[in-house]
């Protein structure tokens, strides 16, 4: 599962202005990928979530994640936007950065916990946060993804 997030899957300098930008630009970014073919099912997916509770962490970061029968295969979009979004979050602070864990519905109960377990503990070290916020390398956050959710 070394390869389980590419390079392709890290959306760098993106402009999003809310939240729900943010959540539509990803659910895009895994129709490029092959991940789903149905985007606005995905995007409701995010948003239903979205309104059972915060996906926003701490340190900017938030881990929104869609589980749906438009999901193709379990797969992680990392997204890094220019400026901070209002993001219900654990520290009320903004978000920069989203990794998200896209499930099909029949790995709801699986793929997605260890998926959302893995990440989290991943947003627990300092190194990992410190390096997403500061890389511009997609091969390198992908790598760094991988790591942690592998491990």
């Amino acid at each position: 599962m070394s390869d389980f997030i590419k390079a392709e899957n890290v959306m760098l300098g993106q402009r999003a202005a809310t939240r729900e930008d943010a959540l539509h630009l990803i659910a895009e970014q895994a129709e490029r990928l092959g991940v789903t073919d149905d985007v606005e099912s995905l995007y409701q997916a995010f948003l239903t979530r979205e309104s059972m509770g915060e996906t926003g962490m701490t340190d900017g970061f938030a881990i929104p994640h869609a589980k749906c029968a438009a999901v193709k295969k379990a797969s992680v979009v990392v997204l890094k936007n220019e400026e901070p979004l209002d993001w219900p979050s654990f520290d009320e602070k903004p978000v920069t950065c989203a990794i998200a864990l896209l499930v099909p519905d029949a790995e709801a109960g699986t793929e997605h916990i260890r998926l959302l377990s893995k990440t989290a503990v991943l947003l627990m070290d300092e190194g990992f946060k410190r390096l997403v916020r500061g890389s511009d390398d997609p091969d390198e956050i992908a790598g760094a993804v991988n790591k942690g959710i592998e491990g």
